[in-house]
């Protein structure tokens, strides 16, 4: 069977058998990240940023508080000298600030600055609003297997990453 878009013909989802239910999530995993890829792009050209950057501000808005560089170069897979000059390029443009680290005076943390932050979170308002009318047709025990496989997978990909990364 096919595992691309389904046809009339195809049978009904539940009528699939395990290892094309498991070719279907493997293609549908490569197309999504393709096409997040690609929105990841828009959305950087549409807020004036590089991919990189954008990917960035995303991860320091789910963060609770701001933080390091060093842990901007972890949450990035950067090295600390190009984790560096993206924040060095984020804060010339105004969209992070750098603010004293209240427990170590030697070093500074990075947030979001309070306008890039509206601005960013007003260009998300419409496909925020689509990506939830997508999650708004599952029942609440699909979305609780959704979200702990997106949670999983995304802690494989970190684990192949650094193994990729460390020549493994």
């Amino acid at each position: 069977m096919s595992t691309d878009s389904p046809r009339s013909s195809d049978p009904a989802p539940d009528e699939w058998s395990r290892a094309e239910l498991l070719a279907r999530i493997v293609t549908e995993s490569q197309r999504h990240y393709a096409d997040y890829s690609l929105f990841n792009q828009a959305m950087a050209d549409h807020v004036g940023l590089h991919p990189t950057d954008m990917q960035c501000v995303g991860l320091l808005g789910m963060e609770p508080g701001p933080v390091s560089t060093g842990e901007i170069a972890r949450l990035t897979g950067l090295t600390s000298g190009s984790a560096t000059r993206l924040v060095d390029r984020l804060v010339k443009a105004g969209i992070v600030e750098r603010l004293a680290d209240p427990h170590d005076r030697r070093r500074s943390l990075v947030a979001l600055a309070p306008e890039a932050r509206r601005r960013i979170g007003e260009a998300w308002d419409t496909p925020g609003r689509a990506f939830g009318a997508v999650l708004e047709s599952y029942s609440d025990s699909e979305l609780a297997v959704i979200a702990d496989y997106l949670h999983r997978a995304a802690e494989v990909g970190r684990a192949q990453a650094r193994r990729l990364n460390s020549g493994g």
